[in-house]
């Protein structure tokens, strides 16, 4: 069952996850980080090729091999039918067409290529704020300390692989280890589509079998030198010690010896500044009908603006994402006249990029409301005409004067969503609905368990299992 998860574009979107504990996962040595440690390794299916069978129905099935077709072309990608046949990336076309003469040479689209890479990675950042990208089709994620809101480890890894499927309609595996070269290794064993998951304790019973040439450093020659020596196996060179291996490879020798030990200091470390934060829900059932989007919107707007407060933000610009069920996305987007954190403003012009989309007939599956142009909350704010004196900067005589009576409420309704959860305390909708504007009113609700918290069920009631959402859906 698709769950909505909150998006903060490196910026941590849980307040457990503070900016000191990301620096000091960053320095801190391994003993002291590595009990709190979940990394995953994505590494997308055959990416360039897959795009363009999505793209482009009649290659499905079919071997397909991107790149330059002339003489001096290269495979920049192969799908996996044509890797049956021995064709792989890097290889000149004219060596791959021999060992495939049936394939299809595609040129290759990179603007298209970026641009699905931004989808992904937009997917990767819902799911953590620590994202490190490797190249255009993979990333690491730190999910450490995730599991109350976001599930297992393994439930992460899936989750993060049905929100790809579903969004961009290709495939991608996953590997889960405490330590980033295991992840990346451990996301090649079951490809395509898989996830292969190394519990912590089991790090060494994983590498022991695997041949000395899957740690990072060791190439055909360092790997060919060892297997003159009888090493072949992870475990073969572990035996060594670190002696040994520093006098044959001096300090080479000693980084592979800690990695044979499953040892890999280094932490995810995001390389993407803050620019938006962001939440969308894609639904069991799709959504028909302007107000029943509304509400949806009204939920998401909410969470946004809660970001905003706990992190102490304002935003001058709203943007709106809606996916009809034939899997059409539209966006929209206005700039607000003054930065704001208030989920009543988040929702109203979220509300009005509505106006602009043509609802009439069609039924949706996804909708996001997110904010951009961030900028901190305490930076000055321009008073309006007829804002109350003193109600910002400084009150008459100089002394400080307190918040408009609105930002008091978003900081009270934020702070009290975040102690109780998102359903404790949340604005009501139906009557505004009616009118077709936001309104202040408050609904009240009992506590709800984290994990319904945690699933958006759409705006008519909770979801039933089947149709929608079941993974898959999303190819054409």
């Amino acid at each position: 069952m698709p769950v909505s998860v909150p998006h903060v574009r490196g910026l941590s979107p849980w307040r457990c996850e503070s900016r000191e504990l990301t620096v000091a996962r960053a320095i801190l040595p391994r003993s002291l980080m590595e009990a709190a440690r979940v990394i995953l390794h994505v590494d997308m299916d055959a990416f360039f090729a897959s795009v363009e069978m999505r793209d482009d129905p009649r290659l499905q099935g079919r071997p397909v091999l991107v790149g330059g077709a002339g003489r001096r072309g290269v495979v920049a990608a192969a799908s996996y039918e044509a890797r049956k046949f021995g064709c792989r990336s890097a290889q000149p076309m004219v060596h791959a067409l021999r060992l495939c003469p049936e394939a299809v040479v595609v040129a290759p689209r990179h603007a298209t290529y970026v641009e699905v890479s931004r989808q992904v990675f937009d997917i990767f950042e819902r799911f953590s704020p620590l994202v490190e990208g490797l190249s255009i089709d993979e990333a690491f994620l730190d999910v450490s300390g995730s599991e109350r809101l976001l599930g297992t480890p393994r439930q992460i890894a899936d989750a993060v692989r049905k929100a790809v499927r579903e969004e961009t309609a290709l495939t991608c595996s996953v590997g889960i280890a405490s330590v980033k070269f295991l992840a990346k290794i451990a996301s090649g064993m079951n490809k395509p589509d898989g996830v292969t998951e190394i519990p912590a304790g089991k790090e060494l019973e994983f590498l022991t079998p695997l041949p000395v040439g899957a740690l990072w450093g060791a190439g055909p020659k360092t790997e060919e030198r060892l297997a003159q020596r009888g090493i072949r196996t992870v475990g073969d060179l572990r035996r060594l010690g670190p002696s040994t291996l520093t006098s044959w490879f001096g300090a080479q020798g000693a980084h592979l010896y800690r990695l044979s030990e499953g040892i890999d200091e280094r932490a995810v470390i995001p390389d993407r500044e803050a620019k938006s934060i962001s939440n969308e829900d894609t639904y069991a059932h799709d959504v028909v009908g302007v107000e029943a989007l509304k509400r949806c919107l009204l939920s998401q707007a909410t969470r946004v603006a809660d970001r905003l407060v706990a992190e102490g933000l304002r935003a001058r610009c709203v943007h709106l994402k809606i996916r009809d069920g034939r899997f059409v996305t539209e966006t929209r987007q206005c700039t607000l006249p003054e930065a704001v954190d208030d989920h009543r403003a988040i929702y109203g012009a979220a509300c009005r990029l509505l106006e602009s989309v043509e609802t009439e007939g069609r039924s949706f599956r996804l909708t996001g409301v997110g904010v951009a142009a961030l900028e901190e909350a305490s930076a000055p704010v321009q008073l309006g005409l007829f804002d109350a004196v003193g109600s910002r900067g400084r009150a008459p005589g100089g002394a400080a004067a307190a918040p408009l009576r609105k930002d008091s409420l978003q900081a009270v309704l934020s702070a009290v969503r975040e102690r109780f959860g998102h359903q404790a305390l949340f604005p009501g909708a139906a009557g505004s609905e009616r009118r077709g504007g936001a309104t202040g009113a408050i609904s009240h609700t009992r506590g709800a368990p984290p994990a319904e918290q945690a699933e958006n069920p759409g705006p008519d009631g909770p979801r039933k299992p089947g149709r929608r959402g079941d993974g898959g859906e999303g190819h054409r």
